[in-house]
């Protein structure tokens, strides 16, 4: 079984349309989407259109939650946080209740049985909060804590735009990257490279008669090229707010 992993689409239907023509190619089983899907970019209603044509499993993102129940916020803020802002209330007002609704339906987590006893669970920032980051150096009693009542073979989740690979235990926990916003940290800045990521998770194993697994089991990270010059341009004729500034770090 083949099982595609995508995460943090944030509203770039540029770079979705990247990986799925990438996919063509590894033809998964599943796709499942780790969420933040429309939020903090120019083309919200096109990615979810796209996404629930696919009509796979989609993990509630932190954002995903955020655009149902909008909270103005009472402090003080810089003038990043403010445009920031902007954009998120701008990709709110181009949702109609359809796509509100479809928002609905992202699962708190989902849970895949991949054959011979290998098992995904799949979150956003962890199994147990949308908003909790689990990262290459979080300690290991923090994540035992934020992994605690799943049984996986492999976790996976979203959130930090960050490819990650760590063991747990005897468990794999992955971080596929950022389908819309990667990041890229050089110098303490971040940038946002013009590719796409994902990862594909296969399982080849098989049972022989005395029982014992024969196989492998495969986690691979991709990147795909994304087209700086048509992201731009959807940009500038989305009427998103802020547009130079948001393409500013993007190389």
């Amino acid at each position: 079984m083949k099982i595609a992993l995508i995460a943090d689409l944030h509203a770039n239907f540029t770079a979705f349309q990247a990986v799925l023509s990438d996919l063509k190619r590894a033809r998964p089983d599943l796709i499942i989407c780790l969420g933040d899907v429309a939020e903090t970019g120019p083309q919200p209603r096109e990615v979810i259109s796209r996404l629930r044509e696919l009509g796979d499993p989609v993990v509630m993102g932190n954002t995903d939650a955020q655009m149902l129940q909008p909270i103005e916020t009472e402090e003080e803020v810089d003038e990043d946080r403010k445009r920031m802002e902007d954009i998120f209330r701008w990709c709110v007002e181009q949702l109609g209740e359809d796509d509100l609704n479809y928002l609905r339906t992202f699962q708190p987590h989902v849970e895949v049985d991949m054959g011979q006893g290998v098992r995904l669970v799949c979150y956003h920032g962890s199994p147990r909060s949308n908003k909790e980051r689990i990262e290459m150096s979080t300690p290991e009693d923090a994540l035992a804590e934020m992994l605690a009542g799943h049984d996986a073979t492999i976790f996976a989740g979203g959130h930090t735009h960050q490819v990650m690979l760590r063991s747990y235990a005897s468990s794999l926990v992955i971080n596929p990257g950022s389908v819309g916003l990667p990041f890229v940290y050089e110098d303490g800045m971040v940038r946002n490279p013009s590719w796409a990521e994902y990862a594909l998770v296969t399982n080849n194993t098989v049972r022989t008669h005395h029982g014992a697994g024969v196989g492998e089991l495969r986690v691979d990270f991709r990147r795909t090229p994304v087209n700086l010059e048509a992201l731009k341009a959807a940009v500038r004729t989305s009427g998103m707010p802020h547009a130079d500034w948001w393409l500013r770090d993007w190389s």
